[in-house]
């Protein structure tokens, strides 16, 4: 901190002038946690209907049921030029939730032929636990095939709990899934590397490979193995995702209610970094504030910017001059052809006559009135 103990802004000496400061975040995350704890207990306690299903000695925030924590990012400019439909992942220390639930379920969108992957899930060296989530495996004709219509989408939608996709077709799905997939982002398709390590990487002597489009050969890569694939899988299902758009706003989910404070923390402190680092262009530069939150608590401050412009460029030295538009095209070809003064001249010479005579019948209007008043006032004395 720079000597203020109150401020939420951690400047270094050294290297980036922004980062968090852990205490703050994990204050912030401790109250947030504490607040959500005393809401749940609070519907309880006031009426709220007991599942009879649940299991006596279950804990009280399962994972199933633990509230969401989501970290609010307000940026000074747009994010994004536009909207993309490819969500960007984060791997955080600790998983926003775990493959191998027993109650997930899972679809597997792959490029053709999907029975290459289908044998791939079947191998005896692809982890079972993590197989018996997987629930469905989907090629894209297949798809396409079969789910054209809303009602067929809307079905698919609410079948499972999550979609993962070959990252070599995520930017098809928009079309094959419309907008009952895309209308939000609660089940878009998360990208998955389903594709083995570059083999031409380099040359023989060493150096980096020519692209093709500079001459070059084409980068070609080995058959992904069972274990890798559910290494992937298992790293994307637990990760942060980031929908960007053209906004100052993004909020992105860090952490659960089932968590301790320090884990939360410590998910923040990875989004953030990857943020500043990947995804907001200029980095701290362009980030107004951060805050961690629940959905119906208040937002807790982790950060605010000093400054509210980006580029000391942003700043005017004096307000412009406000610019007058002309309301009559007379005026504007008067001015243009330096005849300014006369078309002034004759603007205020209206002006007065018209103030003239709006003051003189305004006067005839209240004699009128006053004599109207007095002829009552002489009329019910003689009565």
């Amino acid at each position: 901190m720079a000597g203020d103990s109150k401020s939420l802004t951690t400047k270094v000496e050294s290297g980036s002038p922004y980062q968090l400061d852990p205490s703050q975040t994990l204050r912030a995350a401790s109250a947030l946690l504490k607040k959500i704890s005393g809401d749940s207990v609070a519907r309880k306690d006031n009426g709220g209907k007991a599942n009879l299903l649940e299991d006596a000695d279950e804990e009280e925030d399962s994972d199933e049921t633990a509230t969401t924590v989501w970290l609010n990012v307000t940026t000074k400019k747009h994010i994004a030029d536009q909207r993309k439909m490819k969500p960007g992942k984060i791997i955080v220390p600790f998983p926003l939730q775990s493959a191998t639930s027993p109650s997930l379920r899972i679809c597997l969108i792959t490029a053709d032929p999907q029975r290459k992957y289908k044998d791939i899930i079947a191998s005896e060296r692809f982890p079972a636990q993590l197989s018996s989530r997987i629930n469905r495996v989907l090629g894209t004709e297949k798809l396409k095939a079969k789910y054209k219509t809303y009602e067929s989408r809307r079905q698919l939608f609410a079948e499972y709990d999550i979609f993962l996709a070959d990252d070599r077709i995520i930017t098809r799905l928009p079309t094959l899934l419309g907008k009952v997939f895309y209308g939000t982002g609660a089940k878009r398709p998360i990208p998955v590397a389903m594709q083995g390590k570059p083999e031409n990487a380099r040359d023989e002597a060493g150096n980096k490979r020519v692209k093709l489009s500079e001459g070059g050969d084409k980068l070609k890569r080995s058959e992904i193995t069972p274990e890798a694939l559910a290494h992937e899988i298992e790293r994307a299902v637990g990760a942060a995702l980031v929908h960007l758009a053209p906004s100052t706003n993004v909020s992105i989910r860090v952490g659960k209610s089932s968590m301790t404070a320090d884990q939360v923390a410590a998910n923040v402190d990875a989004v953030v970094t990857s943020l500043t680092e990947k995804y907001i262009p200029k980095g701290w530069r362009n980030i107004r504030s951060l805050h961690v939150k629940g959905p119906n608590t208040a937002a807790l401050p982790i950060w605010l910017a000093d400054e509210l412009w980006e580029d000391e460029a942003d700043v005017l030295e004096k307000l412009p001059e406000p610019v007058v538009k002309d309301k009559k095209k007379r005026k504007r070809a008067l001015l243009e052809t330096g005849a300014a003064n006369t078309a002034e001249a004759e603007d205020e010479t209206k002006s007065t006559k018209k103030s003239k005579s709006d003051g003189a019948e305004k006067a005839a209007r209240k004699a009128a009135l006053k004599k109207q008043k007095e002829e009552s006032k002489t009329a019910v004395a003689a009565a």
